[in-house]
């Protein structure tokens, strides 16, 4: 455990680093939460309690998804880009001959990010967006709690689906259509458009179930307050279940990938 914890330490020193890029995505992110923010209060002006959400919650999930964006990498990218080129030179290879697990040496990595994200980039963006706007915050520090875990919980479903694309590298020659297309369906299911509680029937019902709820619209649903009790627990329960369900994807993937041994370039 020693050895993947200062993986992670080393996944955040490493991210600290790009001070320039830091502060152009809390830019980014800020500005474009002001422009989500008001055509959100735009719709709901027209549609009050759409999904279930007064104008403040709705707001609050605004920011939310710009504090968790890069935290959870909806939109692709970190270790995915770096582990696909490894395969893709030969230089997994050498990964392969660590006396290490392959899949827990790349997750220990992608969390020491998502926590540098998190403070780095997401805390301004959602401190910008309290002065602004009169957002929903908890006011249980067990409600605060709650949210950290589910937060952790979508940053390794996350991590899980992205090492599933990454992997596809050991047959695809270049895996940036697939890496798109994830980020597509990462970016609509995640409730990072809009919240998944507006999707219509059957639609709505689906987008609740995928993997990719568990990245945006859980975390959201406990820092609003809108997991109660033992529905709280039955939402880290679902986040839980889909990480045990692809990591052993994963597994299972890695296994027939190394197996193959087939790596474009080497």
């Amino acid at each position: 455990m020693r050895l993947y914890a200062a993986v992670a330490l080393s996944g955040f020193k490493r991210y600290a680093t790009y001070r320039v890029a830091t502060v152009a995505g809390v830019f980014t992110n800020t500005v474009f939460g002001f422009i989500v923010a008001y055509t959100y209060a735009a719709l709901w002006d027209e549609r009050p309690h759409l999904g279930g959400y007064d104008l403040s919650q709705a707001l609050t999930f605004v920011w939310l998804g710009q504090a968790l964006l890069a935290t959870v990498a909806l939109f692709g990218g970190g270790f995915q880009d770096e582990l696909q080129e490894r395969i893709r030179s030969g230089d997994i290879a050498v990964d392969l001959y660590r006396p290490v697990d392959l899949q827990l040496w790349w997750l220990a990595s992608d969390l020491g990010r998502a926590a540098f994200q998190l403070v780095g980039r997401g805390i301004v963006p959602m401190v910008c967006g309290a002065l602004a706007f009169e957002l929903t915050l908890p006011g249980s520090p067990l409600t605060w709690l709650w949210f950290l875990l589910s937060v952790v919980l979508a940053v390794c479903v996350g991590f899980a689906v992205r090492y599933l694309v990454a992997l596809a590298a050991f047959w695809l020659l270049d895996g940036t259509g697939l890496s798109l297309m994830s980020g597509l369906l990462c970016m609509f299911f995640s409730g990072m458009v809009l919240p998944l509680n507006v999707f219509p029937g059957r639609l709505g019902e689906i987008a609740e179930a995928l993997p990719w709820a568990a990245m945006l619209q859980v975390p959201a649903d406990v820092f609003l307050g809108r997991r109660h009790g033992s529905a709280v627990l039955g939402a880290l329960a679902f986040q839980a279940g889909w990480v045990v369900v692809l990591f052993a994807a994963g597994r299972a993937l890695q296994s027939v990938a190394t197996r193959k041994v087939v790596v474009q370039g080497g």
